[in-house]
């Protein structure tokens, strides 16, 4: 393997990496005080 191959693999992971944790990675909801303005917790 070159160098070339070596930093196409690295970019490769890298992307797929990044998209993994953008669209596939659960994020945990925020929690707040307010839960809206129809919810009778005021």
């Amino acid at each position: 393997m070159d160098i070339q191959e070596i930093l196409v693999y690295i970019t490769l992971s890298v992307a797929i990496g990044f998209l993994v944790r953008k669209f596939l990675w659960k994020k945990k909801p925020k929690k707040t005080g307010s839960c809206g303005d129809d919810c009778a917790c005021h």
